[in-house]
């Protein structure tokens, strides 16, 4: 088929995105298809071969039968993309455009959670009168972050209250929705989604950070974090990772793939963290990784990715729900 990769993108992930394109490009071409790469700019313009490109409903994108939106963070992984994909009418890798905003949006994410009893790490919303409040209860130390930014940008830990102004301070830099999280002791366990009506998890991997924690240069330098696959936490606490990474991604109404993110704590407690529509999508990303562990090669993944998108878009055209 002819795929259509998009990277780059208007976010502060613009770098990642550039990264994750390139490998799945590569593996794209080397499962058969013919690829058509798509760089979208700081300034959010298009480009194809260094010509720009024009966006009209009802002729696709270029030609091509499938997109692959390797786009992460903001205009990218919130529902953006996928609402202008829809608009033009083209199949597409992922989740569709309420799923995307949904589980970009932390806030919004956890009070979903909450609602249909998922275990979580608790957290407050900086918004009210109240909100320092409810954030003094949470305990020492705490994570504020920006409710609607990935790969660790703008968070900040907080080990004493007189922090927390200068960290909501710095997260509202990024986004005026702020999140702040009480912290989680126990492993770092991290699970990959695959599929749409019937999604498969991957094995369960651990994330040791060579870091004081798993912040940005930790995921994205040379040597800032290893993955231990399959996690040591057991048997019993494995097979609850694999449960919720598959009810977290059906109650989100996710699709294609999503990478799950726990903690594992004493007594095999699980806690979800959060839910990544669109992850690092290299051939070393974690979400990757976890599926060759699983026996996916990184291009069948990205072959299997292409199939799923056609099959649910057949279906959303069809109304089959």
């Amino acid at each position: 088929m002819r795929v259509a990769v998009l990277s780059g993108g208007r976010s502060s992930e613009h770098d990642v995105s550039l990264r994750s394109g390139a490998s799945v490009v590569a593996g794209l071409r080397a499962a058969g298809h013919e690829v058509v790469e798509v760089t979208i700019d700081r300034n959010g313009d298009w480009s194809f071969a260094g010509t720009m490109v024009e966006l009209l409903p009802g002729t696709g994108l270029l030609g091509s039968d499938v997109v692959f939106p390797a786009l992460h963070g903001a205009f990218g992984e919130d529902g953006s993309i996928q609402g202008l994909l829809e608009w033009l009418d083209v199949p597409y890798v992922g989740s569709d455009v309420l799923a995307s905003a949904v589980c970009m949006d932390k806030l919004t994410l956890k009070r979903l959670f909450a609602a249909n009893g998922i275990p979580q790490v608790e957290f407050a919303a900086v918004e009210g009168a109240d909100w320092w409040g409810r954030c003094e209860r949470l305990g020492l130390p705490l994570w504020v972050k920006p409710s609607r930014m990935g790969s660790s940008v703008g968070i900040t830990r907080v080990g004493s209250l007189e922090q927390l102004d200068a960290a909501v301070e710095l997260a509202l830099r990024h986004d005026p929705r702020v999140i702040v999280e009480a912290s989680a002791s126990g492993r770092e366990v991290e699970c990959s989604v695959l599929g749409n009506r019937d999604p498969e998890p991957s094995p369960a991997g651990e994330i040791v950070a060579h870091a004081d924690w798993y912040d940005f240069e930790a995921k994205y330098g040379e040597d800032g974090m290893e993955l231990r696959i399959p996690a040591p936490i057991g048997e019993a606490a494995t097979a609850r990772v694999r449960e919720l990474a598959i009810a977290v991604f059906e109650l989100a109404g996710c699709s294609g793939l999503a990478r799950c993110d726990f903690f594992v704590g004493p007594g095999d407690e699980v806690l979800v963290n959060e839910i990544n529509t669109m992850p690092g999508f290299t051939a070393t990303s974690v979400y990757a990784k976890l599926w060759e562990a699983g026996g996916i090669p990184y291009a069948d993944l990205c072959d299997r990715l292409v199939e799923l998108a056609l099959e649910r878009h057949r279906r959303a055209r069809s109304y089959e729900f």
